[in-house]
């Protein structure tokens, strides 16, 4: 494999080109939605994630039993009624006999307006793992402590500080406060012409917690590669396919 590449390939067709045997040691990306957005075809729900299904169905083979999986999904509006897609993914997931190990919540605070319901402002990151021999590196991830100098008050570690020096663990509802993570629109400073750009900084958690230096990430549906640019910053080799250039 080489250190860092993109496909201009669909994402299924591209997979079955790929050795099946675990290869992977971070599987992450944000799949269409299936809104009717100027790069996606609308499709009926159940079309839209049979579709999906047949990925997934490819990608678990490829993902090594240390690996992890991170799907990040948002909702499937139908005439004003919303579907979680990360509720439906779940039962494909389930299927691989995978782990969740966290629904991650990523609130920002930009969006389109909603006139009939409250504006929605949060989209979740599925993430799963192969087995229970998994990596996972929370001292990389830490993020400062609300009360750093914090001690114990009494017992045996009175007057000791009572959290871990790195920092806490970020839990899993990721606010833009907490790690400054926006949403990328037309004056983000990563934005290109992709209209529905995946931000560099929520992948970067991903990589640094689930991979260690020289992983293999693999983004079946890299845009504008987001995926490969936390890769590249953080030390491991990424490959990548996108249908649109």
């Amino acid at each position: 494999m080489p250190y860092f590449g993109i496909w201009n390939d669909d994402a299924e067709a591209f997979l079955k080109t790929l050795p099946r045997e675990p290869i992977f040691d971070l599987i992450v990306s944000s799949p269409p939605y299936n809104i009717g957005k100027s790069y996606e075809k609308r499709s009926k729900l159940s079309t839209y994630l049979q579709w999906q299904e047949r990925i997934i169905d490819e990608l678990i083979p490829r993902l090594k039993n240390t690996g992890s999986i991170c799907w990040q999904v948002g909702n499937f509006v139908d005439n004003g009624h919303i579907v979680p897609l990360d509720i439906e993914f779940a039962p494909i997931f389930k299927k691989h006999k995978l782990q969740m190990r966290n629904r991650i919540i990523w609130h920002f605070g930009h969006g389109l307006h909603s006139k009939r319901r409250f504006s929605g402002r949060y989209e979740t990151v599925m993430w799963y793992t192969k087995s229970d021999d998994y990596i996972f590196n929370l001292d990389d991830v830490r993020v400062p402590a609300k009360y750093p100098g914090k001690k114990h008050f009494k017992g045996p570690k009175a007057g000791q500080h009572s959290g871990n020096p790195l920092g806490k663990n970020p839990e899993d509802f990721w606010p833009e406060d907490v790690w400054d993570i926006p949403n990328v629109k037309s004056n983000h400073i990563e934005k290109t012409e992709h209209p529905c750009q995946f931000p560099v900084g929520l992948i970067e958690r991903l990589v640094l917690a689930t991979t260690n230096a020289g992983g293999l990430v693999f983004d079946p549906f890299a845009g504008v590669a987001s995926a490969g640019v936390a890769a590249a910053i953080h030390e491991c080799r990424f490959i990548g396919c996108e249908l649109i250039h």
